[in-house]
């Protein structure tokens, strides 16, 4: 038996230069007062104001969670792009969650950004909220716990991680306006709870929402004054989320230290103005000043204050993104042990390790080679796979990331079908493929494969900025062309009057090809100089998602002769408000749909085995709106019942950020979960299929059968307000509380070996100010003939209150390791915040009433083991 303690702490945030506050005084006394009012906003889009006088360096900004996309919209400035939040927080693991903060504080130095505007903190409230995907899961102390790991990543590498979106921002319609109301005692319970570990764990910025919060808009809100910057102590800085400062002095007088982007005009000269007639203390100021400078001194951009220590970048970061893509991997279920699958030339192998990838064990698979399957059988036909049918939309054209500012441009993307072609070439297996449907999507922007500059020859387009009199002011050879801001010249947004792109563009296929330009304002599209579009788009929102991301597009179809080129140009006005994307695409004539899919119906049909790949796009899981749907889109249900029919060892890859419905769960023998995985997709699928990792993720949420009759919350408010209604209820303590049924539990999950849940011991701590807690001692067995890994969960049931009925709430919980009839010891600390509530009429944390009871077990759904805790 060996004793597993949670795994080694992840690395506290690198020390930062000691800068004392009598010298950050000293620094603010130097500034008259309109230098200190310019320091409080942005100079730009994402870069803060310098200030030579104190030796300020300007410092950058970049949106996150998944990559560090820079302060540019522009594909040719690559990014690395990691696994969903969602995936992050399906692994259960601190370890390499603060792994993967530490490959972001790299990116973030090669790109010369100082602040990470992430991790987002907000909860899964409801599955159709359109961020859903940038969120890490449903339960507060999930969230918490792997939000602290990624910050202490970030931080350690001396770049400032951004704890967002201070508070309540947990859905995207009407997110701009919306006035969330919430009771104190949930609030602090529920939706503060992983901001306030994020404070523990040392966040440097914290971000306010655009929302209200019970009538007041964050960013003049009391809770950035209590708890945040009060009894939690947080001495960074308050940024706003981009044009939520939409105040001067309200703004100015709550804890809000820096309106972005900027210069703001309102808090430019009114702000000066307000300060010298007295309405807005000075001193006020100088504090939000102060904070800015010591955020300055803390990633390196204040003279004196020294460079950070930067912590090393991963010797083999896409190895780390392939590790990543499996620990978040969710097996649904593996009826038959139909997974690993065998290929032809290893029957009953599970096939050589995978050049960086490990198993969960820490090391390649070798406590039983050859023996996939928890009971022991090879899970593979007779000889290994002969042929392997690879179906769906998102097989060879992965979702890796959803939509909105998480973007980033990844250099290469590798799909589930290459992925999986590479790990089986040799192997005597052969792999086909069929499409089988396709989904309704945006337009497909031109690219360097079928696309030239008209002007240079070079691969890809050319973009024109343009005066009013149609004079060229800049042009730009670019790689795509969805264009969302100028490269190499971002003035132009105060200076052009239209922007222009086009190219010589080659079909590969004959037919009528659907051609469109996107972008607000007067657009046109003329192919070899005819006029096929002339119209004027007028904005449908004014999210920014929309107007600066995804505007509305218009299509015309043109015929074309194969390997004929096309000389396209598009162009847009730009007007104030506006935005400046822009984007020509251009989408091929499509297959009869009954075609397509009887096609793919057949390849199954001829197969030993079949891997379906569905999913949602970064269109439908995307800021800015939520869902109207947990249905996949298309006829991808309707594909995976007819493939799961024609073939009874059909294996589904759900490619989707957050829960959709899987009407055909039961007729399909095995369902993998893999999120939005990020670039190394194809790799780290190839892996858990073949058997050379396990699949290590357990669900961060919990998903519904079916939306409908589901107790999950609504995300459009009525007249203005979004009632939390279900209070402290949300995931599966909803469910519970209903007496529902999900498909799949919080915290559930399969690998590829069984458990038995032993023995629970429960020490109590010894009590101390911050109260008592508890460790609890469980013992698992590995039954399987695989060595593997189990994520041990603990939960807590209570007396009830006015207010909760103290049912099962997540205590904490602890990976563990063994070899094939191995036991082990997962130590779970129960912190002593977990046994307290708020008390609303104290306005402090008290105990919560007792019995307190802890369950051990593998999920929300199963605590087989049971044990008393001593109040």
């Amino acid at each position: 038996m060996t004793m597993i303690t949670p795994g080694p702490v992840p690395a506290p945030p690198a020390a930062a230069p000691a800068v004392t506050d009598e010298r950050l005084d000293a620094l603010v006394a130097r500034l008259d007062l309109p230098a200190k009012i310019r320091l409080l906003s942005g100079a730009g889009t994402f870069r803060t104001a310098p200030e030579p006088a104190v030796g300020l360096r300007a410092m950058g900004f970049s949106d996150g969670p998944a990559g560090v996309r820079g302060e540019r919209w522009d594909e040719r400035d690559t990014a690395l792009a990691l696994p969903s939040p969602t995936a992050l927080a399906a692994a259960w693991d601190d370890e390499l969650v603060a792994e993967l903060g530490g490959l972001l504080a790299a990116e973030a130095r090669r790109k010369g950004i100082d602040v990470l505007l992430a991790p987002t903190l907000n909860l899964h409230r409801t599955p159709a909220a359109g961020r859903h995907f940038e969120c890490f899961a449903e339960d507060p102390l999930l969230v918490g716990r792997t939000a602290a790991a990624y910050i202490r990543g970030v931080q350690a590498g001396g770049v400032a991680a951004t704890a967002k979106h201070y508070v309540a921002n947990d859905s995207e319609t009407d997110r701009l306006t919306l006035d969330a109301r919430v009771d104190e005692r949930t609030l602090h319970e529920v939706y503060l709870a992983p901001f306030e570990a994020a404070v523990r764990a040392g966040v440097w910025v914290v971000m306010s929402a655009y929302n209200r919060v019970n009538g007041v808009t964050m960013s003049h809100s009391p809770l950035l004054a209590e708890p945040l910057k009060g009894s939690w102590g947080f001495d960074g800085v308050v940024v706003s989320d981009w044009g939520a400062v939409r105040s001067t002095e309200p703004a100015a007088l709550a804890p809000q230290d820096l309106a972005m982007p900027g210069p703001h005009p309102l808090w430019g000269e009114p702000l000066v103005a307000a300060v010298r007639a007295g309405r807005v203390p000075e001193e006020l100021v100088d504090a939000k000043v102060r904070r800015l400078l010591r955020l300055a001194a803390r990633v390196g951009a204040l003279e004196g204050a020294g460079p950070p220590r930067a912590a090393a970048a991963p010797a083999e970061p896409r190895a780390l993104l392939r590790r990543a893509v499996a620990a978040g991997c969710v097996l649904l279920r593996n009826e038959g042990a139909l997974l690993p699958l065998i290929p032809a030339a290893a029957p009953g192998a599970a096939g050589p390790a995978a050049p960086g990838v490990q198993g969960a064990s820490g090391a390649a698979w070798s406590e039983a080679p050859g023996v996939p399957g928890a009971s022991g059988d090879t899970g593979g036909v007779s000889g290994g796979l002969a042929r392997l049918a690879v179906i769906g939309p998102n097989a060879a054209a992965a979702r890796v990331q959803g939509g909105g500012s998480a973007g980033v441009f990844p250099e290469a993307v590798v799909s589930p079908l290459d992925g999986i072609r590479e790990a089986l070439s040799g192997t005597g297996t052969e792999v086909v493929y069929a499409e089988g449907v396709r989904l309704g999507t945006r337009p497909t922007p031109l690219h360097p494969g079928n696309a030239v500059d008209p002007r240079t020859g070079e691969p890809g387009v050319l973009v024109r900025y343009l005066a009013a009199d149609g004079s060229e002011l800049c042009a730009e050879h670019r790689l795509s062309g969805r264009v969302l801001e100028p490269g190499d010249a971002p003035d132009l947004a105060r200076t052009a009057a239209s922007v222009e792109v086009s190219a010589h563009f080659t079909p590969a296929a004959a037919g009528e090809w659907r051609l469109s330009v996107v972008g607000l304002g007067a657009v046109a599209l003329r192919v070899d100089g005819d006029v096929l579009i002339d119209t004027v788009v007028e904005p449908e929102s004014d999210d920014p998602t929309y107007v600066h991301v995804a505007p509305s597009f218009r299509t015309a179809v043109r015929k074309a002769v194969a390997g004929e080129p096309l000389h396209l140009v598009a162009t847009r006005e730009l007007r104030p408000e506006q935005g400046m994307a822009v984007a020509l695409a251009a989408d091929a004539p499509r297959p009869a749909e009954d075609a397509a899919f009887a096609e793919a119906v057949a390849c199954a049909r001829g197969a030993d085995a079949v891997v379906v790949v569905v999913g949602t796009t970064d269109e439908i899981e995307s800021e800015g709106a939520d869902r109207t749907s947990l249905a996949l889109p298309g006829r991808q249900d309707e594909l995976v019942a007819a493939v799961a029919a024609a073939n009874p060892r059909t294996v589904v890859i759900v490619n989707a950020g957050g829960p959709v419905e899987l009407p055909w769960r039961e007729s399909a023998p095995a369902v993998l979960l893999c999120w939005f995985p990020g670039q190394e997709a194809g790799h780290g699928l190839a892996d858990v299929l073949l058997g050379r990792t396990e699949p290590g993720g357990r669900l961060p949420t919990t998903w519904a059968a079916r939306a409908e009759g589901a107790p999950l919350p609504a995300t459009a408010p009525e007249e203005g307000v979004l009632r939390y209604a279900e209070g402290p209820y949300i995931g599966h303590r909803a469910w519970r509380r209903a007496g529902a049924e999900p498909a799949y539990w919080f915290g559930h999950g399969l690998g590829y070996t069984t458990w038995a849940y032993e023995a629970l011991q429960v020490r109590p701590l010894p009590q101390d100010a911050a109260g008592t807690g508890a460790t609890a001692l469980v013992t698992v067995r590995n039954t399987g003939a695989r060595g593997g890994r189990e994520v041990v969960q603990v939960y807590l049931t209570t007396g009830q209150d006015e207010h909760d009925d103290g049912g099962p709430r997540l205590a904490g919980y602890a990976a563990v390791h063994a070899a094939p009839g191995g036991t082990a010891v997962a130590e779970v600390r129960i912190e002593p915040r977990v046994l307290e509530r708020w008390s609303p009429a104290e306005a402090r944390w008290v105990p919560r009433p007792g019995p307190y009871v802890l369950h051990a077990g593998p999920s929300a759904a199963r605590q087989p083991l049971s044990a008393p805790l001593a109040p």
